[in-house]
């Protein structure tokens, strides 16, 4: 995207219906947790968790009982008020119940990602200064063990998951069902115990830590108080009010601040059921069977649902093609129209001509792909992580999916979504009750909100660089159009001047070659020492496979697959298609397929999935060099190790490929 420097702009938020919390209201999540937990009891079910093929259902009243025995089974332990817990696993009512437990007796809760590797464990354990560790099974607590002689400060390994565990005898390692006697011992010796340790709590203590995703440097420790989470939740539900009947299935990592945000906030605060899946191979089947009303994923997920469901229909016998073919421009049609609903370019005769067709297509096809996709009973879904493309959200919205972008941060939680009445896929909506933003300096996004973090913990400096006379200072840029709208471009230090000195935006190209079923993931290149935009693309692996099947294209390996001739024909059709729709010199000239997948392991990405540019650039640059050099071909080589301990060296050619 070529962008225009704009002038500093305040956008402020319409008037809220949000009355600041007072002395009658509880100041944090146990609080709201506890209040809720009353009401209800064991009236309601709280939580479902699917094991063995069953819904498993936890009401209010066993909620309230896991988290008071296991709150005080971790003071029995020795934990004092403001020591942290670091908490890794899946998404399950255990994680839920250990960090309510923790934040309920003074803790802060402080989540790792469940794919991060011991070093990254043990990085986040010692930094936040941990002094007991929550584990799911025993994988995760392996992690733990490895690097003990690392980890002086945690008195404890806890772990949920008995799987794995019965051959470990360790008085370090403890069972989360003993801890809980443990609770239910000291409670019957001291009964007001635990409700006294909730009442201590205030709006502004620290709940919980999230560690940010780490594109420009290590991960750091954001500090989040009860205050900012109850307030990030209220906003929203003045804008998206959340029924006390919606279900929501927790899929979005709990280490992260989404799931904190919309998933434990509302929960406490109006006792709306959660789900779990029953793994994470299974969430989409799980999806389907609870059928949510209100739902929050990742980017990378809606990016991975059109690809799936273009690649499917490429799959689909000739007349549910056909349908697919037909109706899917008139949903788009309807899609477009309907979020011009509110604007003086609007002719209402327009859509009511099309709401014929378009309920012909919704019956045909759009409704059974909802049912299929697990997306029928949803009033509202958000993206969540990085920004989507605007193709992504226009196609969802003409399916009949009302998805919404949301601009927000660990920092700040969220500052913008999209309106019912006012959905611009280009745009990341409008400010929320009580959120300013205006744009600064090298069109950085800047934000005042009730919800912005307390700090970087234990990094002053960066806390100064990023919270400045109550601003936050975001990092990213983008501008305001004349209505209020938010437009996000790239992170300051990405958006990079071309050749020709016109600024052009990676991400915005990145997510629009993503919209194709055949690139999983892809890195924009340029800049003033760079004569033209060029491309490092990473194929769908189950997409193009599936496509070079069909074409009787043989191949063994995802590298082989890569370098085929018909697959960079495939792929260059799709970059031709995205290039029409860019300005000249914005467009990608050269690219090559990557014989290889952008991996979080090897710090390519976060574990949020986001790409970590500058490393990438790094770790790449003799191919980079090749593409800038008129080169054809470049030969990369990877040192592997056998188990034996012999090792080679596997030399790969990459092909470079020029579009004009």
């Amino acid at each position: 995207m070529v962008v225009a420097i704009q002038q500093p702009i305040l956008k402020q938020s319409p008037t809220s219906n949000l009355q600041p919390p007072t002395s009658n209201l509880p100041e944090t999540l146990p609080q709201y947790f506890l209040a809720t937990a009353k009401k209800f009891g064991a009236t309601r079910v709280a939580m479902r968790k699917k094991e063995f093929g069953i819904w498993r259902e936890y009401t209010w009243a066993d909620s309230f009982a896991r988290v008071h025995d296991f709150g005080l089974g971790l003071v029995a332990l020795g934990l004092q008020r403001g020591d942290k817990v670091i908490i890794i696993g899946d998404n399950d009512p255990q994680w839920y119940w250990s960090s309510l437990a923790v934040q309920s007796v003074g803790g802060i809760a402080v989540g790792a990602f469940i794919d991060m590797t011991p070093p990254e464990v043990q990085y986040i354990a010692t930094h936040c200064d941990a002094v007991i560790a929550i584990a799911k099974d025993q994988e995760q607590a392996d992690k733990f063990l490895e690097c003990r002689a690392q980890l002086p400060l945690i008195r404890k390994v806890i772990y949920w998951d008995d799987n794995g565990m019965w051959a470990y005898h360790d008085d370090w390692l403890a069972r989360f069902a003993d801890v809980e006697k443990m609770g239910r011992e000291l409670g019957a010796q001291k009964q007001n115990l635990f409700s006294d340790l909730v009442a201590r709590g205030t709006g502004e203590d620290v709940a919980i830590m999230c560690y940010t995703s780490g594109t420009t440097g290590n991960p750091k420790g954001a500090m989040i108080m009860h205050r900012n989470l109850i307030h990030s939740y209220m906003a929203y539900d003045d804008i998206e009010p959340r029924r006390l009947d919606d279900e929501h299935l927790s899929l979005t990592p709990m280490a992260w601040i989404t799931e904190n945000g919309f998933g434990v906030t509302p929960h406490c605060m109006i006792g709306n059921p959660v789900d779990f899946p029953e793994e994470v191979e299974t969430m989409l089947e799980n999806l389907r069977e609870i059928a949510p009303q209100q739902v929050i994923f990742a980017s990378r997920f809606w990016e991975n649902v059109v690809s799936q469901v273009q690649a499917k229909m490429m799959d689909a016998g000739i007349l549910k093609r056909v349908t697919y073919k037909l109706f899917l421009p008139i949903g788009y049609r309807y899609a477009d129209l309907n979020a011009l609903a509110n604007t003086a370019h609007q002719s209402k005769w327009k859509k009511y001509f099309w709401q014929l067709p378009y309920q012909l297509g919704n019956l045909l096809v759009f409704h059974p792909l909802r049912d299929k996709l697990g997306l029928s009973r949803v009033r509202s879904a958000v993206t969540a992580g990085a920004v989507l493309s605007p193709d992504v959200i226009r196609f969802f919205h003409a399916i009949g999916v009302n998805l919404k972008q949301v601009y927000g941060s660990t920092e700040m939680i969220y500052a913008t979504v999209h309106r019912n009445h006012a959905i611009r896929f280009e745009s990341v909506g409008e400010p929320v009750p009580s959120v300013n933003v205006r744009i600064g300096e090298n069109n950085e996004i800047q934000v005042k909100s009730p919800s912005i973090f307390k700090g970087y913990y234990k990094n002053p400096e960066a806390t100064a660089k990023a919270l400045r006379d109550d601003w936050y200072y975001s990092g990213d840029a983008g501008h305001l159009d004349q209505d209020g709208h938010l437009i996000y471009l790239d992170r300051v230090v990405d958006l990079l001047d071309l050749a020709g000195g016109e600024k052009y935006s990676p991400q915005f190209i990145e997510g629009r070659l993503k919209f194709s079923p055949y690139i999983k993931d892809a890195m924009a290149l340029g800049g003033k020492d760079k004569p033209f935009v060029s491309a490092i693309i990473n194929m769908d692996f189950e997409n193009v496979g599936r496509w070079a099947e069909q074409k009787r294209i043989s191949y063994t390996t995802f590298a082989d697959l890569s370098q085929k001739v018909q697959v960079a024909e495939l792929i260059r059709k799709d970059i031709a298609q995205l290039n029409r729709s860019l300005p000249e010199k914005a467009r990608v000239k050269r690219y090559v397929l990557l014989h290889k997948e952008f991996d979080p392991d090897e710090a390519e990405m976060t574990r949020t999935r986001k790409l970590r540019r500058a490393f990438v650039e790094t770790k790449y640059a003799d191919l980079i060099h090749a593409i800038y050099s008129g080169a054809e071909q470049f030969i990369t080589e990877a040192a592997v190790k056998f188990r034996d301990g012999r090792t080679a060296t596997i030399k790969t050619e990459i092909a470079i490929r020029t579009l004009f």
